[in-house]
């Protein structure tokens, strides 16, 4: 059987610093504020192309509240690769066999959903990292590589450690109280507080912009600020995410393509109805 050739990756051209998980990171590190569509159902290739032409920086996946088809996320994964979105996903629960399936289809950024102890973290950066530094098994030639045979083993897990980008995903009362420790834990690449479940734990459920949510978030990103790690949400509105573009945060998971659909179609349809009432 003969060998499959080597050759660098087609997504190469597509990120300057060697890589999604390096140039998101990288980004991030440089100050850039990033936004990201997300998916939370209809996980198809071309929502990437789309994603790309919109002017995305990444794309997050909804994965914990949502299994897609295997195929179709797969090839998802790799069209966001391709078309120089860095793939971001939830891990369901912290659990190495969720991570490993995450990583080897191409997934760059882990995303924890209520993250609440530096233990958490600890355990997901040893499923994420290869000898010595953690217990990540070896198996290259997949999404991870863009499908291409890595002709340097030791090199090319260096290359994933680099590569791979820890998300801590504050989203309870829990995780708000040991945020000092989540956040000053080594190996950390960025901060999400998620303004959903956040607002129901501090008594405002679906109230994003009360007092006694982002009042607790802007703890979180003083933080952040603190340990230079890169703080994000999901904003309420564009005047909201301005607002908090402004006291630092750095990137958002901005809406999904129900939200965009949804959202497209009513704005069409009223259009229409001012003249046909």
């Amino acid at each position: 059987m003969p060998k499959p050739r080597l050759h660098s990756s087609p997504a190469a051209s597509r990120y300057p610093h060697g890589g999604p998980g390096r140039t998101l990171k990288a980004r991030l590190a440089a100050g850039e504020v990033l936004v990201s569509g997300m998916v939370a159902e209809y996980c198809n290739p071309t929502l990437m192309k789309y994603y790309e032409q919109a002017g995305f920086d990444f794309v997050y996946f909804e994965t914990e509240h949502i299994r897609f088809d295997s195929a179709a996320f797969l090839s998802t994964v790799l069209a966001a690769r391709d078309c120089g979105l860095p793939p971001v996903a939830k891990v369901p629960q912290l659990d190495r066999a969720e991570v490993a399936w995450l990583l080897e289809y191409g997934v760059v950024g882990i995303q924890l959903p209520r993250t609440e102890s530096r233990d958490q973290l600890e355990t997901l950066l040893d499923y994420l990292k290869f000898p010595p530094s953690g217990t990540r098994a070896y198996a290259a030639g997949y999404g991870n590589s863009d499908y291409v045979t890595p002709e340097n083993k030791r090199a090319w897990m260096a290359d994933q450690d680099a590569e791979s980008t820890v998300v801590v995903h504050i989203e309870t009362r829990a995780g708000y109280e040991s945020a000092e420790e989540i956040i000053s834990t080594p190996g950390v690449d960025m901060v999400y507080v998620g303004p959903g479940d956040f607002s129901v734990e501090m008594g405002q459920p679906g109230d994003a912009d009360h007092p006694d949510v982002t009042g607790p978030m802007r703890a979180i990103l003083e933080i952040c600020k603190r340990h230079r790690v890169p703080f994000g949400t999901t904003a309420s509105s564009a005047e909201a995410a301005e607002r908090w573009v402004r006291e630092g945060a750095l990137f958002f998971e901005a809406a999904d393509e129900r939200g965009l659909i949804l959202q497209s179609a009513i704005e069409l349809v009223d259009s229409y109805r001012r003249f046909t009432r």
